[in-house]
């Protein structure tokens, strides 16, 4: 069982994270951390343990320090996790400068679950490379090891029919909305149709991120309302 930390300051957003991990056997969530300083806390408290954590989904837009000087941080600990980011952030920079400070695999918000299974599927397969020890044999395991990392099933992070920005605007869209909205009043924010609002709306819902209401007017079809989780 992998032992994972979720580092997140947006509540709704880090229960939609717990969840997630929740759904694969093979995977635990031992702790939910808010801020840079808590998590380094939870990680250091946990490596004095016989359960250390293993994995950290990190937020890398957190409200007291940057997530990028947590995954440095870390790494001084022992034995010190493997690292996700989860961010919104697109900076190559950013990018790069995570790659620098041990961060194994890089994860857009928003993400559906399948795109998040994708990513611990193949960080499944890098420990799997490893060994039980954690250590290689020979060049073709550490090989191995890389391309797990470095392979992905653009599928599960872009389903058929499913545009990246589109669904990042609509996700986007109702985080900041101080209520919930309908296909038609996300398809006016963002500049796409009701239908195709609809669409993937229906999306994230069906993926945990956001949630149905259903509103019962005077007269005519229910109304269906969405929210984030």
């Amino acid at each position: 069982m992998i032992r994972v930390l979720v580092v997140e300051d947006e509540p709704r957003i880090a229960d939609a994270h717990r969840a997630y991990v929740d759904r694969l056997p093979q995977f635990r969530v031992v702790a939910v951390a808010n801020t840079g300083q808590a998590a380094l806390r939870a990680v250091a408290d946990a490596a004095r343990t016989a359960e250390p954590v293993d994995l950290v989904l990190l937020d890398i837009g957190l409200p007291d320090m940057s997530g990028l000087d947590v995954a440095a941080a870390m790494s001084g600990i022992r034995p010190s996790p493997d690292i996700i980011a989860v961010t919104s952030a697109r900076d190559l920079e950013v990018v790069r400068t995570a790659v620098a400070r041990g961060i194994v695999l890089y994860l857009l918000k928003p993400f559906t679950f399948a795109a998040l299974s994708d990513k611990l599927d193949h960080y499944l397969a890098y420990r799997d490379a490893l060994g039980a020890s954690g250590t290689a044999t020979g060049q073709h395991d550490i090989d191995r090891a890389m391309a797990a990392l470095r392979t992905s099933d653009p599928r599960a992070s872009s389903p058929k029919g499913v545009a990246p920005q589109t669904l990042d605007a609509v996700a986007r869209c109702l985080r900041d909305a101080s209520r919930p909205l309908t296909a038609a009043e996300v398809g006016s924010a963002v500049g796409v149709s009701r239908v195709t609002a609809w669409r993937y709306l229906e999306r994230l819902a069906d993926d945990g991120v956001a949630s149905r209401h259903t509103e019962y007017g005077r007269a005519g079809r229910p109304q269906i309302r969405y929210a984030p989780r």
